[in-house]
């Protein structure tokens, strides 16, 4: 594909709560083994880009360690490779990234260093599964300086904490608004970018001299009406994980068959990070009804309608109801578990009881494994 890859994952949200504390929302397990990172960068692989760059800056050490290999992704380091840029302190610039457009401009020579002509720029908190190059196809077609990607939302859900747009009959945007107080349109920008390789050097380079810093507000919506601005339609399933509502519903939407089928079933595939683990064990006792087990765990009570992540443990007698077990989580005998999202790592005492009664409960406990 004639296009390199920018994958956007230097983030912090804090209507994750405790969720982002230790971790970038790009690195939150989802669908029991994978991050939500690896969306984009299998997207980015299946349309066969094969320089991709990944901008980490909060909590980015398990995100790190994450990519510390292109192989799981198939980016080969002959034709480009998988490069993380985080920030750093130089002879010219001391500031960490202070926003997306900043980002891109701190490392600019990646952009001037290759050689394709578009950039393909792409947020790493959102799950979804499409071909760049039917996007690329579009914007050279309409002749556009940017594409956005964008989707129609259902009429019950909440757009005032995205980016609106409007088109007109040709698809062009006519109207751009980040996060509006009351939203005119339900068409929400997916965070997916396209352009050519010189206008955005241009861009990002008359954007740093004026201090300016954010991708969407200095440049999409100042440059609408001096741009050919284009929107593609997104059809397929696509979540943004930025609340710990979206976080429990997009895994909980892997429980649904059209779901797993569209995301695993379907070529082509989501590639991740592979831990050697053995797999699931289901003693007796164990009962499990529309549920997700990974990899490493062992289950002994009834676990329903949730989705339990690697290495966990699952003891007699436990009552595990529409929740997420986060990876290497410990549960004692007798422990009641509803409506809740349990940390990883977590060690929750025999005979507990945690139940989310208004919205999801979020579980964080640091006992001890093992008391003499």
């Amino acid at each position: 594909m004639r296009a390199i890859g920018i994958i956007l994952a230097g983030g912090n949200n804090y209507r994750m709560r405790e969720l982002s504390q230790k971790r970038a929302v790009c690195a939150m397990p989802i669908a029991g083994s994978y991050r939500s990172i690896d969306f984009a960068l299998s997207n980015m692989s299946n349309s066969h880009i094969q320089k991709v760059a990944v901008f980490t800056q909060y909590n980015a050490r398990s995100l790190n360690e994450h990519l510390s290999s292109s192989k799981w992704w198939d980016f080969g380091r002959k034709q480009g490779g998988l490069v993380v840029f985080t920030p750093a302190v130089t002879s010219e610039n001391s500031f960490w990234y202070r926003g997306t457009a900043d980002a891109i401009a701190q490392n600019l020579s990646f952009l001037k260093n290759s050689h394709e002509p578009y950039v393909v720029i792409s947020s790493g908190d959102c799950v979804y599964k499409m071909d760049f190059n039917k996007v690329l196809e579009y914007h050279i077609s309409r002749k556009a300086d940017i594409t956005v990607v964008c989707k129609d939302l259902e009429a019950e859900y909440n757009v005032d904490r995205y980016g609106i747009l409007k088109m007109n009959e040709e698809h062009r945007i006519e109207e751009f608004e980040e996060k509006p107080v009351v939203a005119r349109t339900n068409t929400i920008s997916c965070g997916i970018y396209v352009v050519r390789r010189r206008q955005l050097i241009e861009m990002i380079e008359k954007c740093a001299e004026e201090d300016r810093f954010d991708f969407v507000k200095d440049i999409l919506i100042r440059y609408k009406n001096m741009k050919r601005i284009f929107g593609y339609k997104l059809k397929e399933y696509w979540s943004n994980i930025a609340t710990v509502e979206d976080y429990f519903n997009t895994n909980m939407d892997f429980l649904k068959q059209e779901t797993g089928d569209f995301f695993f079933r379907q070529y082509p595939d989501i590639y991740s990070k592979v831990d050697d683990l053995p797999p699931a064990k289901y003693n007796v006792g164990a009962h499990i009804k529309n549920s997700l087990i990974s990899s490493g765990c062992i289950i002994n009570g009834v676990v329903e309608d949730s989705v339990i992540f690697k290495k966990s443990f699952i003891g007699n007698n436990c009552f595990i109801k529409n929740s997420i077990i986060l990876n290497d989580v410990y549960i004692g005998d007798n422990t009641h578990i509803e409506n809740c999202i349990v940390e990883s790592r977590d060690t929750i005492r025999a005979n507990s009881y945690h139940k989310g009664e208004d919205g999801i409960k979020i579980v964080v406990e640091r006992n001890d494994r093992y008391v003499i």
